[in-house]
């Protein structure tokens, strides 16, 4: 029977990270909505060629074109046993509609996770983040700095910080994920199956922690 595992969390939290460790640890497909749009677009996919248009034009994909892509992925051999799904859902209605696509599947989603980090610390894991111009090597000023300030040691090229990567940007950008994902996170904390994981541990601990809440069977 196959095993779905939700990573919620904002920017910065840590969910990508998390998702690989757990894919190869539990065997399961590592499945980032983010990922599959990219990929769509890439190979000209149907799927891709409507996601292009639609963020061409600056709108927001659909829930059901979002869930359409991620029903594809999970007809990969790779996703027999289960996955990891990284950011996704985002909205309450693509959780309704990815239950009925996993019940079909003779699945669930058997736990939800929201990987929780202070505003401040995700300012501090993405405003120091800075990449460089030539291969897009990075570095964070911290816990990964050049050896020479601002120029890439692999290939000498100067190195820049991207607009997102600003600190009032990533204040934005979690506060509009705290608006617009707490009606998410309550659709799976009203059904028992959310749990808080605290982000701020060493990332060895974060799995330690999110692998031994990951329930053996359903309830």
């Amino acid at each position: 029977m196959p095993t779905y595992v939700v990573l919620l969390g904002p920017p910065g939290a840590g969910k990508g990270t998390q998702a690989a460790i757990l894919s190869r640890q539990l065997g399961l497909a590592h499945v980032s909505s983010g990922d599959l749009f990219r990929d769509n677009i890439q190979r000209e996919t149907a799927l891709g060629r409507q996601v292009k248009d639609i963020l061409a034009r600056g709108d927001l994909v659909s829930d059901d074109l979002a869930v359409a892509m991620v029903r594809d992925r999970l007809g990969w051999p790779d996703a027999q046993a289960g996955a990891v799904l990284d950011g996704f859902p985002r909205t309450p209605g693509q959780a309704e509609a990815t239950e009925r696509m996993l019940t079909e599947r003779g699945g669930w989603v058997s736990a939800a996770f929201s990987i929780e980090v202070r505003e401040e610390t995700l300012i501090e894991r993405i405003g120091g983040r800075w990449t460089c111009r030539a291969n897009a090597h990075i570095y964070h000023e911290k816990y990964a700095p050049p050896k020479t300030p601002g120029v890439c040691d692999l290939d000498g090229s100067p190195l820049f910080q991207r607009d997102d990567q600003q600190p009032e940007v990533v204040r934005r950008r979690h506060q509009v994920y705290l608006r617009d994902t707490e009606p998410l996170l309550e659709f799976y904390r009203s059904q028992g199956r959310l749990t808080g994981i605290d982000g701020e541990q060493p990332i060895e601990q974060v799995t330690e922690a999110l692998i031994a809440a990951i329930p053996t069977e359903k309830n």
